[in-house]
């Protein structure tokens, strides 16, 4: 138990500033996240209104780090889905492997 604790005290705690200038801030979480049951051709329109909104976002940046090292499982978070986080997290650990 004492090691969980140790490990949760050495993660650096996330800065949540960086969602006040956000983008989507306001707009309904449904576009980001989606509704249970959701078929693929919605999926796809609703995914790239959310990409819509994160590519005009200044801190889109920050929510792709935030989103890759939590790892976030879910939802559209600095205009990648879940599979494109997935994809981005192996080439990150890909390069800091290879440095």
């Amino acid at each position: 138990m004492s090691q969980v604790r140790r490990q949760a005290a050495l993660r650096p705690r996330p800065s949540w500033g960086w969602q006040d200038a956000a983008a989507c801030r306001g707009e309904d979480l449904v576009l980001f996240f989606g509704p249970d049951g959701e078929r693929q051709p919605e999926r796809e329109i609703r995914e790239r209104k959310a990409k819509e909104i994160c590519a005009a976002c200044p801190v889109r940046t920050d929510c792709l780090d935030y989103a890759i090292s939590r790892p976030e499982k879910y939802g559209t978070w600095g205009a990648l889905n879940e599979d494109e986080r997935a994809s981005e997290r192996r080439r990150r650990m890909r390069r800091a492997n290879a440095a």
